[in-house]
């Protein structure tokens, strides 16, 4: 602790110099007074734990130093000593709050125990001011959780006493940019506290294990926002500001209204996974609008991965990173969980997969396996990296089955018709998957294979028809629909148009066929 020596005799002052062992007794001396005027002077400034002062000096007495002081703050303690044992100088003294009265000349045991005595006093009040500061903190921290959750009893709210009367307010939300990372997050609070030059313009507290600030006043609003425009949006890379991500909430104006702005900033580091490579910052303006439930269901994935293994399968990279991208837009307004999302997107490629798989026939595609896809989705922390993984195993499966190049684009078309007949084949449908007019594409392909579409399409249909009539034991209206006719009677009519005979002629004709080839091969 700090000990000051106040008298106007040089003599004294020398004799309290060296009258204890200071140090031992946890002291060292930060100066000596000569007048009051000086002593007062050098206290402010040096601030003392105990002052050591006679109480009769020029230009102020020592009772005048104790009053002046305290009235500016001095929150140290006095030991006077006096060459006279007058009661109301002591009486005097205590008013204002003086340790002891010690009259000269000095004993050495009582200087000792009123030091000693004055040292544990002061011990205790700090200690007492420190708990009591703590325990302030504490309840203030308590009070803005309350007040960001909308939970705070707002009428017994005291805003000045809080620091907390501002005519805008807006929450800041702010951790980690690298996310496989656990090493403690840069204090951003600090960063702006240093940018505000005022500390009482924001207030930090951790808040459901994330790093919340309340920005308070037109000036923090603004500094925050010359931040973001000048070095958070872009920052330099390995930077401080590098290692942050961060979200804030729209400004609101009054204190009732700051967990609207949380709300806002805590929804958006949620959707952490819609931004973009390199994107450190989320603000207001990007929470969707109109957010929808339902994105997942079984429906909307199924046409999903229905389009895209259409595309995959015309060789169509342009439409399939359009419809990547509308997948991207419509999952952006959703409300629905990211690991639900990633599920649905799991499913897609399985499904995408699968249409693949028995489409063509090919089981050892050179791609992950279903549990591998799972896997690789679930571990991505970024929906554009999803994305990037469909595009690159889309393009595997393209070149897997030799999909067409735009050279060899009716070699492709017919490839899928022969394919996909049992579908509902339409040629505004194939135009599209191969990105054609409709009208052009069906003049080309009458030229290129001499028949119109449908006649084609029926062709292929009746052809498979009769393999199946052939080799199973199919029910006809099973096999009818097996080759993409939904009507029986219809699949009878053109059957007979391109064979001569109904199926079930067919079926028996072939059956003779084949017995008596087995009784010649057996002759």
């Amino acid at each position: 602790m700090k000990l000051f020596i106040a008298d106007d005799e040089i003599d004294v002052r020398e004799g309290l110099r060296y009258i204890l062992d200071w140090s031992e007794l946890g002291f060292y001396i930060c100066g000596e007074g000569k007048n009051g005027a000086d002593t007062l002077a050098q206290i402010l400034i040096s601030s003392p734990d105990i002052v050591l002062m006679d109480i009769r000096m020029p230009k102020l007495s020592g009772l005048e130093v104790i009053k002046q002081a305290k009235e500016q703050g001095f929150q140290g303690k006095f030991i006077i000593l006096s060459g006279y044992s007058d009661f109301s100088y002591a009486q005097e003294a205590i008013k204002y709050g003086v340790t002891c009265y010690l009259t000269k000349p000095i004993d050495e045991d009582e200087l000792e125990k009123a030091v000693l005595e004055a040292k544990k006093a002061l011990t205790e009040e700090q200690s007492a001011q420190k708990k009591l500061v703590e325990y302030r903190s504490k309840a203030r921290d308590s009070i803005l959780q309350d007040i960001l959750l909308n939970k705070a009893d707002y009428a017994y709210l005291d805003y000045h006493d809080m620091a907390l009367e501002a005519s805008i307010y807006q929450v800041v939300i702010y951790t980690n940019y690298n996310q496989e990372s656990f090493q403690t997050t840069w204090n951003f609070a600090d960063i702006l506290r240093l940018a505000n030059k005022n500390h009482n313009s924001l207030d930090y507290i951790r808040l459901e294990n994330m790093n919340v600030i309340l920005l308070k006043g037109n000036f923090a609003l603004n500094r925050f926002q010359e931040l973001l425009n000048r070095y958070i949006s872009q920052p330099q890379k390995g930077s401080p500001l590098d290692s942050l991500f961060l979200t804030y909430g729209h400004p609101v104006y009054t204190v009732e209204q700051i967990h609207a702005s949380f709300h806002d900033a805590s929804e958006l580091m949620k959707r952490r996974f819609f931004c973009s490579p390199n994107q450190h910052v989320l603000g207001f303006p990007e929470l969707p609008e109109n957010s929808e439930t339902g994105t997942q269901t079984p429906t909307l994935r199924d046409i999903y991965s229905e389009r895209i293994a259409n595309y995959i399968q015309s060789g169509n990279l342009h439409m399939l990173m359009e419809v990547l991208d509308e997948l991207k837009n419509d999952l952006y307004f959703t409300d629905v969980e990211v690991p639900v999302l990633k599920h649905y997107l799991a499913d897609i490629m399985i499904q995408v997969k699968s249409i693949i798989t028995h489409t063509y026939g090919i089981a050892d595609l050179p791609i992950p396996n279903n549990a591998a896809i799972i896997s690789t989705i679930e571990e991505q922390y970024y929906l554009y990296e999803i994305l990037q993984f469909f595009t690159v195993q889309f393009e595997m499966y393209m070149n897997a089955i030799d999909s067409p190049s735009r050279e060899s684009v009716m070699d492709g078309i017919l490839n899928y018709i022969h394919h996909n007949y049992q579908e509902n084949l339409k040629l505004g449908s194939i135009a599209e998957l191969f990105g054609y007019n409709s009208s052009y594409l069906g003049k080309v392909f009458s030229k290129t294979t001499g028949k119109n579409f449908n006649s084609y399409v029926d062709e292929v249909r009746i052809e498979n028809s009769k393999k199946l009539l052939e080799e199973h034991d199919y029910k006809v209206y099973e096999i009818a629909q097996r080759v993409g006719y939904t009507n029986v009677d219809y699949f009878h009519k053109k059957f007979k148009k391109y064979t001569g005979m109904s199926p079930a002629e067919y079926r028996k004709e072939q059956a003779g066929t084949h017995k008596e080839q087995s009784i010649l091969k057996n002759d």
